[in-house]
């Protein structure tokens, strides 16, 4: 058997410290490959990088490892918000559409009617209801 001149597996380097990274590096990767909120398809990528500084004399060299992980990037989200001013204040409000077209009622997971904006129709009915009372007792004197 012919014996190596240059006999240095990379998972015996450091006592196998280097390997222990580079599966710690691989165990990222995969797991980003599982994570439903990124792009299938795209690449990622696991780069080592060793670099030896030998000594004076050139018989002792060291060795230090790098590594740089790119993974894939996480997916945005996109939404739609509705915004204007209050006719009574006069204050901006933005509030996040829910029911995907303006001015539309839906129901909510729980079959819960909501206006455009996740607010329950029946709280809206009794806040318009408070302000349509007529305090008869007030009108009198």
């Amino acid at each position: 058997m012919v014996q190596k001149s240059i006999n240095l597996p990379l998972s015996n380097l450091a006592d196998g410290a280097i390997q222990e990274k580079l599966d710690y590096e691989l165990k990222k990767v995969f797991d980003n490959i599982h994570d439903k909120n990124t792009k299938a398809q795209d690449k990622r990528t696991v780069t080592i990088k060793l670099e030896f500084k030998p000594d004076e004399n050139r018989q002792t060299v060291a060795v230090t490892s790098d590594f740089t992980t790119k993974l894939a990037n996480v997916e945005g989200v996109s939404t739609t918000v509705l915004t204007g001013k209050d006719l009574d204040t006069g204050s901006v409000e933005a509030k996040e559409l829910k029911s995907k077209i303006p001015g539309q009622l839906y129901f909510d997971d729980d079959v819960n009617l909501k206006n455009d904006v996740g607010v329950p129709v029946d709280v809206i009915e009794k806040e318009q209801n408070r302000k349509n009372v007529i305090n008869l007792q007030k009108e009198k004197g």
